[in-house]
């Protein structure tokens, strides 16, 4: 049975890897670029590129290897109907849900902004899911695309590490998800926070999931993707 190597052990895989998917959490415009949501709140947006060439390559491992890939974008409908006032409301940022700003109305689905940035962008045939919450389970039929598909195992990737990443790993733990957290892959506006999240989630023997590298995960599935096309010839 192939493994990982991960924290607070290795994280072993099905044995039939398109069981396992990887997880692409909100890699948008509005929360990497500057007018965004992440802007507008005050946060320095330059800080979540560095997750990109290492997400990147995993993405493209996925894609050669033709495993499922899942990316997710939080956004509203242009009418705010699913956006409680709570959420508008809260944050007294300069911009606020459904504001105009430079990319076009923040956090609105199909708006500049909201768009996954083109390094990351989905290919046809891969899932994307619409959520108008922090996790990618509520409200949307991310579980029901899971089941039909048979995937039994997660590697969760994406922004922000303390909040959509991590409520999106702790609902999937919950519906009985293996769940793996990629260090690298995921990023935080604040250092400490992503650090605590990591700590987390793999405390008490692994409570919510584990951690690892993308490295650790390439070289595995590398190795894997190698034997399989010497297996076919």
């Amino acid at each position: 049975m192939l493994s990982f190597s991960a924290q607070p052990y290795d994280y072993s895989l099905p044995a039939d890897l398109h069981q396992l998917a990887l997880v692409i959490i909100d890699m948008q415009r509005d929360f990497l670029e500057p007018g965004g949501f992440g802007d507008a709140l005050g946060n320095d947006v330059s800080r979540l590129q560095a997750i990109v060439p290492p997400l990147k390559r995993l993405l493209t491992l996925f894609r050669a290897l033709r495993l499922p890939i899942v990316h997710t974008l939080e956004c509203h409908q242009p009418d705010l109907s699913d956006c409680p006032m709570s959420k508008r409301d809260r944050g007294n940022g300069k911009l606020k849900i459904g504001d105009e700003g430079p990319m076009g109305r923040i956090l609105i689905l199909g708006e500049p902004g909201n768009a996954i940035i083109p390094e990351l962008a989905p290919l046809p045939g891969e899932i994307v899911i619409t959520k108008p919450g922090k996790g990618a389970f509520y409200a949307t039929p991310l579980q029901l695309q899971l089941q039909e598909r048979g995937i039994t195992h997660l590697l969760l990737t994406g922004v922000t590490t303390e909040v959509c990443v991590q409520t999106t790993m702790r609902e999937a733990n919950d519906r009985g998800y293996e769940c793996l957290m990629v260090e690298d892959c995921t990023e935080s506006y604040f250092p400490d926070f992503k650090q605590a999240t990591l700590e987390m989630v793999r405390a008490q023997g692994g409570i919510v999931g584990w951690t690892t590298t993308s490295a650790q995960i390439i070289c595995t599935l590398e190795t894997w993707g190698s034997v399989l096309d010497q297996w076919k010839l």
